[in-house]
């Protein structure tokens, strides 16, 4: 019997992914970005797909930061990053121990009511201290199943930043925190030779999904950028519940 690696299935499942993953960094600030793990994880468990994935992410953020890196907001970024460093910590702590199913639901229900309900913004992205929440919980659950998309997105949202300096700030959140999880990933042992090798064999297709993201967001007015990232959003928030449910 083949391994599910040899399959046809598995490349399909990660190439689609990787790609989409891609676009989403650089065109739709993460958005759509967890749809990756999920995807792979229909034939692999999840440990395996997000230490897959991972030095993809690595590859997909230093090409999105050298598209948009002059663009950044510091400000936001000073309480996120701290605030992601502490989430990192506390999924390292909490991989493997607990079920993924509650943290999916708990993240799908905040995702989708976000993206359904436009008036929420102020209330979740503006409450006291919503960096600090939003970028905790980015780190958990960026940490525990590669989802940090949706929490951090809920606080930038909110911020009504302009689309530039949206991508910016989330491709540097994101390449920042990804770094940081390579030292809980080693830790606790999620690598092989195998799964770096196949990480390699995708980088192609993690470049061209950046790729297509930078030439899609040329070509949308960033009012109904807005617009598409909500429904990325709840999208994802979707994904994350069917996932969920599943298990």
């Amino acid at each position: 019997m083949l391994l599910p690696f040899d399959t046809p299935l598995f490349w399909v499942l990660a190439i689609t992914g990787i790609i989409l993953t891609g676009i989403s960094k650089s065109g739709f600030a993460g958005g759509a970005g967890v749809v990756a793990v999920p995807l792979l994880a229909l034939i692999i468990p999840v440990p395996q797909a997000a230490a897959l994935v991972l030095p993809l992410l690595l590859v997909m953020d230093l090409k999105t930061i050298h598209y948009y890196y002059q663009n950044v907001d510091w400000h936001h970024l000073k309480a996120l990053i701290p605030a992601s460093m502490i989430g990192i910590a506390i999924g390292g702590f909490l991989m493997g121990a607990i079920p993924s199913s509650g943290l999916l639901l708990g993240l799908a229900v905040i995702s989708i009511l976000f993206a359904l309900w436009q008036n929420l913004a102020p209330l979740f992205g503006k409450i006291k201290g919503a960096g600090w929440w939003w970028g905790t919980l980015s780190g958990i659950t960026s940490t525990l199943i590669h989802a940090g998309g949706p929490p951090v997105n809920i606080y930038l949202l909110a911020q009504q930043l302009p689309k530039l300096k949206w991508l910016a700030t989330a491709g540097l959140f994101f390449g920042l925190m990804n770094v940081i999880k390579i030292i809980p990933y080693t830790l606790l042992g999620q690598w092989n030779r195998e799964l770096l090798i196949l990480s390699l064999l995708l980088i192609p297709a993690a470049g061209v999904g950046v790729w297509l993201g930078h030439i899609i967001q040329k070509h949308i007015s960033e009012k109904r950028f807005m617009l598409t990232c909500r429904a990325l959003l709840g999208g994802t928030g979707c994904l994350l519940l069917l996932k969920a449910l599943l298990q």
